[in-house]
């Protein structure tokens, strides 16, 4: 089977187009910290991530970053580069042994404008990735450091499950692994030593406790409430 069906994106394909499509891709495979795609690149071909994690970031000449995410298997990105024909608007960095699908720009233009539900899916990760940008530029202006830091606390965690019933815990969640006090800073536009300060305050309030497997939310409403009446529900 063709590597292009294990990419969600192309699930509509038609089969007779699944080979030519293939063909015309290369694979790559990446080590952690290795970058895949550099701030300004000139390439324009949109990448696949077949297996593995990358993130997504500014790296500024000082050594400051802005981490705007990471995307797993089956995500994919550089359609912007593949549609306008610019330069790369960030950093790419393997998180971890990854396998990344290379398509050239014109095969990816081609194949979105010719499939209609194609099309749609790729109109709606666009979507979804303007919205997601539009939230972190309005809590930019709106919310001081502090609660950006409890909403990105909010938004890094995952439901989390009883020890020895596995049943989930109620208006508990879990950040697993437990993210550096850096990479937070980076997320939310603050310092390590403002993330470090707030963190130990949570701590104290008994808001977020520190475990062997990663930083526990102990209260995620009273969490939210600290950001904004009703965030949780957003969350």
């Amino acid at each position: 089977m063709s590597l292009i069906r294990r990419i969600p994106l192309f699930d509509d394909l038609p089969a007779d187009l699944v080979a030519s499509v293939g063909n015309a891709c290369c694979w790559r495979d990446y080590e952690p910290g290795e970058l895949i795609v550099d701030f300004e690149d000139t390439t324009t071909d949109v990448r696949f991530i077949l297996f593995g994690s990358i993130r997504v970031l500014i790296r500024m000449a000082s050594g400051k970053e802005v981490i705007f995410g990471e995307l797993e298997q089956g995500d994919y990105f550089g359609e912007m580069a593949a549609i306008d024909g610019k330069g790369r608007s960030a950093n790419v960095t393997a998180l971890e042994r990854s396998k990344v699908c290379l398509m050239p720009s014109a095969v990816f233009v081609d194949v979105v404008t010719s499939h209609r539900e194609i099309a749609r899916k790729v109109l709606q990760d666009l979507v979804a990735r303007i919205r997601h940008l539009n939230l972190l530029l309005t809590e930019q202006h709106f919310l001081s450091a502090a609660q950006r830091l409890y909403a990105e606390l909010i938004r890094l965690s995952r439901a989390r499950k009883d020890p020895l019933t596995s049943a989930i815990l109620h208006n508990e969640r879990i950040i697993t692994p437990p993210p550096t006090q850096r990479d937070i800073a980076a997320r939310i536009g603050s310092s390590r030593e403002g993330i470090s300060r707030e963190l130990s305050a949570l701590e104290k309030q008994g808001l977020v406790e520190k475990t062997r497997g990663g930083l526990v939310l102990k209260d995620v409403a009273s969490l939210g409430a600290l950001v904004s009446p009703g965030f949780c529900t957003l969350a």
